[in-house]
C-alpha cells in the first residue's frame, strides 16, 4: 500500500497507525447476505445485481493513463461507473478508475484478472500492474496467467475523490503532542476530534459520507468484476483489503474463484472497530520492542546503544527534546511518531529508520527533518495524504457503530498508555471523530462461509503490528475449508510481496494451480534486515 503513515488531519496525533489495516462493514440483511443472488430480499443486492448486469454489457473502454497518472504503457486505463447508494441503482454515479497490464504468457496460459487492494481505507491499487513492468521475480510466474487489474476505491483518488479538511491545513507542522499532559490537552484534542467530523459532512456532503462503507466498496469490486468480463473473481487483498475479501466471500460466495488474503483484519463484529484498534496498539508496542532488539544488536553500525533500554531511552530523549522545541522547528513528537512508526510496520524501514535516527544522535538534525518534516510545497501528495485519511476515517466511521462516551475513550486508552505507549494516543486521537460521526453507523457484516465460496487461502505473519495475527485465525475459523499460512516469528505487514520461498511457491501454486497443502503450513521468517 501507499505511504503507510500519515500526519493526521486533526493536527493532532500525528499518524494513521491504522492504515493499512481498517475499516468494517455495513451489514447486509441476514436473510440476503449472499448479495450474489439476484432474488436477494434487500433493495442493496438488488442493486448490486443490476449495476453489475448493466457492467458486464458496457464493459470497460481501455486506453492509455492520463499522463499525470505516472502509469505508462502497456498499462492501460479505463473507468466502470457504479451507484452511490446501491438502494438507488438508477440515481446518481460516480466513476471509479481501473487500471490494468496483460498477463505475459500465451493466450492459453491465461486464466483471467488478479483484482488487487493494498488497504487503507484509503489506499490506490492502481500501482499494481507496475509489478509487471518493473519485473518484480516475486510476481513474475503469477503474471504469466493473469492481466493484473487495480483500481481507487469509491472516495480515493480519481474515483469521485473526498475530502474532510483543506489539504494543506491537513499537513501543517507542529502538531499536538499526542500524548496528553492535562484535561485541557484532551479537551483540545476532542475539539479538533469533532471539528474534523464536521468538516467531512461538510466537504463530502452526508449524501455520499453515508455511503462510505467496506460492503458498497465490496458491491463495486463485483461490479469490476462484470465489467471485466469475468464470471467469478480472482482476489488479492492485504491489510484492510483482506476485510474486503472477507465482506466479499460473505456477501458473493459464488463469485469468487481464487482469494489471497494477506495480513488480515480481524473480522469479528466485535472488534470492528473499536476493539480493533485497542489490540492493535499492543501489537504495536511488540513491534517496536523487536525493532529495538535489533537495533542494539547492531550497536556497530547505528550506536543507538546495546540494550533495548538503551535504544528507548534515546528515543524517549528525542521525543522529549521534539516536544520543548520541534526540531528544525516543524518536527515534533506527533512527526516523530508518523516516521517511526514505519518501522514497526515493515522490516523494509528497519535500517532507513535507524540510520535517521543514528545521525541524528550524532548530531545531524538535517536528516531527521528531511524525513520526518511534512513537505508543504507537495500540493499533489497532500491533497492525495489528506484525501486518503479522509476515506480512511469515513469508512471506518460509517462502517460501525462507535462509543460516544467520552469516559470510555479516555478510561481505555488511559490503561492502555501505561504499559503500550508507543502508539495508543495517536490511535485514540485519529479515529475520535468517529464518536461524534455525523452520518448514521452502520452494524458490521457477519462474515461467515456462504454456499459456493471456494478455498481461501491466508497469509500472515505472527508479529503483525498493523494486523495482529488473531485475526487471521479468526478468518481461518469462519472461513471453512481456507488454509493458513503462518510466517512464525516474524512481524512486517504484508507477506506475498517480501522474498520468502516458502510462501512465494505456495501463493504461485494456489493461483496457477488452485492447489492448497492439506493442512496449515508454518514457515520459517524471511531474511532479517541487514544494516
Amino acid at each position: 500500500m501507499r505511504r503507510n503513515r500519515r500526519i493526521t488531519a486533526l493536527g493532532s496525533a500525528g499518524a494513521l497507525v491504522t492504515a493499512t489495516l481498517i475499516a468494517g462493514a455495513v451489514a447486509a440483511p441476514t436473510a440476503s447476505a449472499n448479495a450474489d443472488s439476484r432474488h436477494g430480499q434487500d433493495r442493496e443486492a438488488r442493486g448490486a445485481a443490476i449495476a453489475a448486469q448493466r457492467a458486464a454489457k458496457t464493459g470497460i473502454d481501455w486506453a492509455d493513463c492520463p499522463a499525470d497518472w505516472g502509469l505508462a504503457k502497456p498499462i492501460q486505463c479505463g473507468w466502470v461507473s457504479v451507484p452511490v447508494d446501491y438502494a438507488k441503482p438508477y440515481g446518481k454515479q460516480i466513476k471509479l478508475a481501473v487500471d490494468r497490464i496483460g498477463n505475459t504468457g500465451t493466450k492459453d496460459e491465461r486464466q483471467g484478472s488478479l483484482v488487487y487492494n493494498p488497504g487503507g481505507p484509503g489506499g490506490s491499487g492502481l500501482r499494481f500492474p507496475t509489478r509487471v513492468t518493473t519485473k518484480n521475480p516475486v510476481w513474475a510466474n503469477v503474471a504469466k496467467a493473469y492481466d493484473f487489474v487495480g483500481f481507487d476505491p469509491r472516495g480515493v483518488g480519481h474515483s469521485a475523490p473526498i475530502s474532510c479538511i483543506d489539504p494543506q491545513e491537513y499537513v501543517k507542522a507542529p502538531k499536538m503532542d499526542p500524548v496528553p499532559d492535562s484535561e485541557a490537552d484532551k479537551l483540545a484534542q476532542r475539539k479538533l476530534a469533532r471539528e474534523y467530523a464536521d468538516g467531512c459532512a461538510e466537504r463530502t456532503g452526508k449524501a455520499m459520507l453515508s455511503q462510505m462503507t467496506t460492503p458498497n466498496t465490496v458491491r463495486d469490486l463485483d461490479v469490476i468484476r462484470a465489467a471485466l468480463g469475468e464470471k467469478k473473481l480472482n482476489y488479492l487483498g492485504v491489510s484492510y483489503g483482506t476485510y474486503i475479501g472477507a465482506v466479499y466471500g460473505t456477501m458473493f460466495p459464488g463469485h469468487l474463484r481464487r482469494m489471497i488474503v494477506d495480513s488480515v483484519v480481524n473480522p469479528s463484529k466485535e472488534k470492528i472497530w473499536y476493539q480493533a484498534n485497542l489490540d492493535q496498539d499492543v501489537a504495536f508496542e511488540g513491534r517496536w520492542k523487536d525493532w529495538e532488539d535489533w537495533v542494539a544488536a547492531n550497536d556497530a553500525a547505528f550506536h543507538l546503544g546495546t540494550t533495548r533500554a538503551a535504544v528507548q531511552a534515546k528515543w524517549l530523549e528525542l521525543r522529549a527534546t521534539a516536544k520543548k522545541n520541534p526540531i528544525g522547528g516543524v518536527v515534533g513528537p506527533a512527526e516523530l511518531i508518523g516516521f517511526f512508526q514505519s518501522a514497526p510496520y515493515y522490516d523494509s524501514s528497519w535500517v532507513p529508520v535507524a540510520t535517521v535516527f543514528s545521525k541524528y544522535v550524532a548530531g545531524d538534525t538535517q536528516a531527521l527533518v528531511d524525513a520526518a518534516a511534512p513537505d508543504l510545497s507537495d500540493t499533489a501528495g497532500n491533497i492525495s495524504a489528506e484525501n486518503g485519511n479522509a476515506v480512511y476515517t469515513a469508512v471506518e466511521c460509517t462502517d460501525a457503530k462507535w462509543p460516544t462516551s467520552w469516559r470510555k475513550w479516555d478510561r481505555d486508552n488511559t490503561a492502555l498508555n501505561k504499559n503500550y505507549p508507543f502508539m495508543t494516543w495517536a490511535n485514540a486521537w485519529l479515529n475520535l471523530p468517529c464518536a461524534t460521526w455525523p452520518v448514521k453507523q452502520q452494524t458490521p457484516v457477519n462474515v461467515r462461509t456462504g454456499k459456493g465460496l471456494p478455498q481461501v487461502l491466508i497469509v500472515q505473519s505472527t508479529r503483525d503490528a498493523a494486523t495482529p495475527y488473531e485475526g487471521a485465525v479468526e478468518l481461518h475459523h469462519r472461513f471453512k475449508g481456507s488454509r493458513l499460512i503462518t510466517e512464525k516469528d516474524a512481524g512486517s505487514h504484508g507477506v506475498t510481496g517480501l522474498v520468502n520461498p516458502c510462501i512465494n511457491q505456495k501463493v504461485d501454486a494456489y493461483l496457477l494451480s488452485g492447489k492448497l497443502d492439506g493442512k496449515d503450513v508454518t514457515c520459517t521468517p524471511h531474511a532479517t534486515p541487514k544494516p
